[in-house]
């Protein structure tokens, strides 16, 4: 099941030159495009042409060339990019679904995601099973005949839970469903369409980009549902609207190139943090971690040597000391008390009364989602041990609070 597949490589491999010879494409900052015949625009409208643009809300050639280049990342025919990971998500499921149908999904998923497949989509006549992902057995279980798309994270947003791609592929196979992985914690790290996905999305947003100053996404899928998306009469993102501007297109179309060196990084330093947060006795979750439920399984999944991600979880029991903790780090100038990830700077937040708040509170206690948890993105600091002697006081901080209030 370990793939033998290099996504940094893949993208090494393209070159896109500018229209002088830069070495840097060219930005396309038009939103409409001039013909030199009627006839061609006519044709337009009803099928794609290659090298031919008609609006930016349709395609926009800087735009194709990152869309190009995550295709190549994460090995798929193709791919388009969207204005947000949002956008990526909500535009998939709406092409893939239509009235009446269902989907399976985890029930442990962003929280955006989760108000939207549990507030939004019924308005169109979608309904969702929510399931334990990481269990198989459950999720064949809730497949109904209306089922036609099974939705999950490759990493679990915030818990972490590490999901068998391929164990979901084949359920997805044997009931003709779609299964959409959702790989925004793990790019490069886990290639979800090499294990049998059809559809991977990213919020480009957060370690592609890297430099958390652009919101954009990506659907990567087979040629047929990215024609359906930008079909003209019928396609989500095309009429929907959700187009990625092509000057931040082609910015993170530079941070790409950077990617593979900036994950080994974060991963090295988050595992770094895993192991003194472990062995200080800090209720601590992550994929690296021999003790993490799926570290074997996510060992068998990963490509290369890009390591277990940069993310981690904290559990410090309530609230008070959760908050109290980040509030320290963030003085010690340890990283910033803020959502999202993938930033250089380490980020930190407490994804019960946050990211995951939209999730009702008594679904979040079922699933172990506490108001205790700290959820952090650990940056590309150079130097851990100084970060670890820097952060150690914060912690015994928060353990005074331990000691006062048992």
């Amino acid at each position: 099941m370990k793939a033998n597949f290099n996504p940094a490589r893949n993208i090494q491999n393209l070159q896109f030159f500018g229209e002088f010879g830069g070495v840097n494409p060219s930005i396309e900052d038009s939103s409409t495009f001039t013909f030199l015949k009627a006839q061609r625009m006519e044709e337009l409208f009803e099928k794609e042409l290659e090298g031919c643009y008609l609006y930016s809300r349709h395609w926009n050639p800087t735009n194709h060339y990152l869309s190009e280049a995550l295709a190549r990342m994460e090995n798929t025919e193709s791919a388009m990019v969207t204005a947000s990971g949002m956008a990526a998500i909500t535009s998939t499921l709406l092409q893939l679904c239509s009235a009446g149908d269902e989907i399976v999904s985890s029930r442990m998923v962003y929280g955006g995601t989760y108000a939207f497949l549990k507030n939004i989509a019924p308005r169109f006549g979608i309904h969702t099973r929510f399931v334990d992902i990481t269990r198989p057995d459950v999720v064949e279980e809730a497949i109904t005949p209306r089922t036609k798309v099974l939705y999950c994270e490759s990493m679990s947003n915030p818990l972490l839970e590490v999901t068998d791609i391929p164990a979901l592929a084949l359920l997805a196979r044997r009931h003709r469903l779609q299964l959409v992985v959702d790989n925004t914690f793990t790019p490069m790290i886990i290639s979800p369409a090499n294990l049998g996905a059809d559809v991977v999305i990213h919020s480009l947003t957060k370690f592609i980009n890297g430099t958390s100053d652009t919101v954009a996404g990506v659907i990567c899928a087979r040629h047929e549902l990215i024609h359906q998306l930008s079909d003209v009469h019928s396609g989500t993102v095309m009429l929907l609207g959700p187009v990625m501007d092509s000057v931040r297109a082609a910015s993170v179309l530079k941070n790409l190139h950077s990617l593979h060196v900036r994950i080994k990084q974060h991963s090295a330093n988050a595992a770094f943090l895993a192991q003194r947060f472990l062995e200080y006795g800090v209720k601590v979750r992550y994929p690296g971690l021999t003790r993490h439920p799926q570290h074997e399984l996510m060992k068998q999944m990963m490509n290369g040597d890009f390591g277990f991600g940069g993310m981690i979880v904290l559990n410090l029991d309530t609230k008070e000391r959760a908050y109290t903790l980040m509030e320290k780090m963030q003085q010690a100038n340890l990283g910033y008390l803020a959502v999202s990830l993938g930033f250089y700077k380490t980020l930190f937040s407490s994804p019960g009364s946050s990211t995951s708040s939209e999730i009702p509170q008594e679904e979040r206690k079922a699933m172990g989602l506490t108001d205790g948890l700290v959820r952090m993105s650990i940056g590309l600091d150079e130097a851990m041990p100084d970060t670890w002697a820097r952060l150690k006081p914060c912690l015994d901080e928060v353990e005074k609070m331990r000691v006062v209030v048992e």
